[in-house]
């Protein structure tokens, strides 16, 4: 009886046991199975999304950034003012630095190299999370490779080399204004640089390659690789030896005068050419960023508008003469320096009886000036006014122009006429009346002045060659001839400028004293001191223009103008090699001066 049960007990625990194994096997099984079937499927599946995120893991583009196109002046031996050289900026990675526990290392190494403090380096690189941080940007290559020499022999990861351009001013702060800058983000900024910037650029290149599983570029690997386009040259019609004589006459009379700017512009007038555009104070274009006063960076030439006092008074007679009102011969009672006309008094700096229409603008009576003005009448002055520019922009290649003001010809009042005549009520720019002069030289013709005297490729294909643009001839050849013989009596013995008179040449142009406006009327302390002019009188080449602003103790154009005028002239026309036109005191030939 108990051996049937004890063989059906036996039976149970071997099924038992068998169930176990067997169950467990199976696990096992398909343990490996579904690994089995994971490798397969990683290796060999279909698993396109996972592909490609592998590829895009290990591809890269990278962009190659252009040089940046030259800049020189004009000359005949063009002289560079701004050029891009290449550079590498100092990067780090701060997290695998700390990683590594080699900051400090790295930190006195930079600081060796970099001549920065050790504190500054620790800050640039205080944030230890972080994956990218600039140390130094624009550091020079002989800098750079040696610093990353002593990188390298340390073993230190997580500093590395990024190439890039600086732009360079070798010339510092010559031209500042004209030539302007670029700032940290590769963009012009100022001058040229600002609105030539698209040309000055160039296109970027761009490689497309592969990368290691350190990041390494596998050079075999590279699938693309388009080289950068350096930017085009632009050559300025500035001359560096006739903006070097401006500049050091604007310095000279700022501390002759302790005045408070002082600005000048030089032009061929017959072209419109600039030769010379200086402005002062200015600032090193190398070290644009560490200026706060934002004064220095204005182009005061273009950018100021002033009231030009007695400097304007040469338009009033032009259209005078142009529309028959008057001869040079013609007198005008001048009252003895004392006029009052419409609930005014206008005076004269020195009182004159009568004067004759030639010796209003020799001695530059504001009251003869006046008087011609209101037999012209407000219609005519004020569209003579906007023949010879004024009141528009003249349209040169630099940023920031004014317009100047002229009042709309319905808001004059009856005093305006007497009084933007003689150049009060209206404010204008030192480019407008370079070229007012220049019209005047130039047989009435009004040129637009340019900066820009062509473009090429950096190759040297031609892009962009500037050629004369006339925007208008106010007066004609009669009327300009005209007002060059009685602009030259200006500068001859009686006049209010000879101190601009220059040896062997003669000099016409007209001196202008004016009181700044200020609120309720006219400063009695404040002046803006001027002289326009061109020379030679007879065959005119060069216009210039001096304004000084706030001179002190003297204020007046013919005292404190005029000589800075004569001094660029003088070192101009000799550079320029222009045959004088008047006897040189001493030379062969000349008269012996009276006894």
């Amino acid at each position: 009886m108990n051996k049937p049960g004890n063989l059906i007990g036996w039976l149970r625990k071997k099924l038992n046991g068998i169930s176990r194994l067997w169950i467990v096997e199976c696990l096992l099984l398909l343990a490996f199975g579904a690994v089995g079937a994971r490798l397969v499927y990683l290796h060999a599946g279909p698993n396109e999304v996972r592909i490609q995120k592998a590829q895009d893991a290990s591809e890269f583009t990278k962009s190659l950034v252009p040089f940046r196109g030259r800049i020189l002046d004009g000359s005949r031996n063009p002289n560079i003012l701004a050029i891009s050289l290449g550079v590498h900026d100092i990067c780090a990675n701060p997290q695998m630095l700390t990683a590594a526990t080699n900051t400090e290392l790295a930190v006195s190494i930079l600081s060796a190299y970099l001549k920065m403090s050790k504190e500054d380096v620790r800050y640039k690189l205080r944030f230890s999370d972080k994956k990218f941080a600039y140390v130094k940007r624009f550091v020079t290559r002989d800098i750079s490779e040696r610093l990353w020499t002593q990188i390298t022999n340390n073993h230190i990861k997580g500093i590395y080399l990024e190439e890039a351009t600086l732009r360079s001013y070798p010339q510092n702060n010559q031209a500042c204004h004209v030539v302007g800058f670029v700032n940290n983000a590769g963009v012009g900024s100022l001058g040229v640089e600002m609105t030539l910037n698209s040309s000055l650029t160039g296109t970027a290149g761009v490689v497309k390659g592969m990368r290691d599983g350190k990041k390494h570029e596998i050079y075999t690997r590279r699938t693309e690789e388009i080289q950068p386009i350096q930017g085009d040259d632009v050559i300025l019609t500035l001359d560096q030896q006739i903006q070097y004589f401006t500049e050091k006459a604007l310095d000279d009379a700022m501390a002759q005068h302790s005045a408070r700017a002082a600005w000048a512009v030089v032009q061929r007038c017959r072209t419109g050419e600039i030769l010379a555009m200086a402005s002062r104070p200015a600032f090193n274009l190398n070290e644009y960023g560490a200026e706060t006063d934002m004064s220095r960076m204005t182009n005061r030439v273009l950018s100021v508008v002033y009231e030009p006092g007695s400097t304007l008074k040469p338009v009033t007679l032009a259209l005078a003469f142009t529309e028959g009102l008057v001869t040079p011969e013609t007198m005008f009672d001048c009252e003895n320096g004392s006029w009052f006309y419409m609930g005014r008094i206008l005076r004269d700096y020195h009182p004159y009886s009568r004067l004759s229409v030639a010796d209003i603008i020799k001695k530059s009576s504001n009251i003869g000036t006046a008087k011609i003005a209101l037999m012209m009448g407000d219609e005519k002055l004020h569209k003579g006014l906007r023949a010879f520019g004024f009141g528009r922009k003249q349209g040169v290649e630099l940023p920031y122009e004014e317009y100047g003001i002229l009042p709309r010809l319905e808001k004059w009042s009856g005093l305006s006429c007497s009084r933007i005549a003689i150049g009060q009520g209206i404010a204008v720019t030192a480019l407008q009346m370079a070229g007012m002069m220049s019209a005047i030289a130039n047989d009435g013709f009004l040129l637009k002045p340019y900066v820009v005297k062509s473009i090429a490729s950096s190759d040297g294909k031609p892009r962009f060659t500037a050629e004369p643009v006339v925007l208008g001839r106010p007066i004609d050849s009669k009327v300009a001839a005209l007002m060059r013989y009685l602009l030259a009596r200006v500068t001859e013995e009686g006049g209010t400028g000879t101190r601009a008179r220059v040896e062997g040449f003669k000099v016409a142009g007209k001196t202008g004293t004016a009181q700044k406006p200020v609120p309720g009327g006219y400063s009695e302390t404040a002046y803006m001191a001027s002289f326009a002019g061109f020379l030679p009188a007879d065959k005119p080449e060069i216009t210039i223009v001096v304004v000084v602003e706030e001179p002190q103790p003297y204020h007046t154009g013919g005292v404190v103008a005029a000589p800075v005028f004569a001094q660029i002239a003088e070192q101009t026309v000799r550079y320029l090699n222009l045959e004088p036109t008047e006897p040189v005191e001493g030379a062969p030939g000349a008269a012996a001066p009276a006894p």
